[in-house]
């Protein structure tokens, strides 16, 4: 089963921001295209835990993601996007 993926707000503007900033923006598009379709199918299974095993971080170079899942809803709920470079 799919996992709903949501951004805050914030996460959506870093996301922007680093895209805006780059200078190879199609790694950056490479790369959310491929956590956003990972984050929707094995959250769980995807980078490392951190406070606990729900909140998890994930890489995929240029980019680095904070996130939560809510195993009850299926959804994912993005935090942060940062530049890993």
């Amino acid at each position: 089963m799919n996992y709903t993926v949501r951004y805050d707000s914030s996460a959506e503007a870093d996301l922007a921001g680093i895209w805006s900033g780059a200078s190879d923006r199609s790694a950056v598009t490479e790369a959310a295209a491929w956590l956003d379709d990972r984050l929707a199918r094995i959250p769980l299974r995807l980078g490392e835990a951190r406070q606990s095993s729900v909140h998890r971080i994930v890489f995929r170079l240029p980019l680095g993601i904070e996130y939560e899942v809510v195993e009850d809803d299926k959804l994912v709920l993005v935090h942060g996007v940062f530049s890993t470079g």
